[in-house]
């Protein structure tokens, strides 16, 4: 290796501005144990290993880099960028995304944007926590399926018992 960093995939959901404004660090080679935890908004990068959880009560970006591994933990954040390891729960308010090199073994939750890239590797179950709004997913469903040149006597899925359309 030349010494430079392998090229990674770009975030492509959590805002640069948000990685940028990150100031703290655990650096690659450093080990933390214990809970890191701000009622301030800030941000934290893990390219070393922690153990325990990370906790940011009013917004913040949590960032685990491709050498990161967080172990027995729950991250809690506004943004969580996944490029590492992490073995626990996620809770994103806002954006989660999780790379091609990046591993969640855990269960994550998420309010609004989720961005999986292809290679992830992820064992756990992912549940949506935001608004939805149910009642336009049968003509959504329904429409998704028919060009303009159908007529009315195609079948189409319907979320009721009420049968098909």
């Amino acid at each position: 290796m030349n010494g430079q960093d392998t090229p990674r995939a770009p975030a492509r959901l959590v805002p640069a501005e948000q990685l940028n404004g990150i100031s703290s660090l655990i650096a690659e080679g450093a080990q933390f144990e214990g809970t890191f935890s701000a009622r301030v908004d800030l941000g934290l990068k893990v390219d070393g290993w922690l153990k325990g959880d990370i906790r940011l009560e009013t917004g913040g970006t949590v960032h685990i880099g491709a050498t990161g591994v967080v172990e027995s933990s729950t991250i809690e954040a506004d943004h969580v960028l996944i490029e590492g390891k992490v073995r626990g729960t996620v809770i994103a308010r806002k954006t989660l995304e999780i790379t091609g090199s990046g591993t969640l073994l855990g269960d994550a939750v998420y309010d609004a944007l989720l961005d999986i890239h292809p290679r992830a590797r992820l064992r756990g179950k992912i549940e949506f926590r935001g608004e939805m709004d149910l009642a336009e997913a049968p003509r959504a469903i329904a429409n998704s399926g028919r060009s303009k040149n159908e007529g009315s006597g195609s079948s189409a899925f319907s979320l009721t018992d009420d049968g098909p359309n």
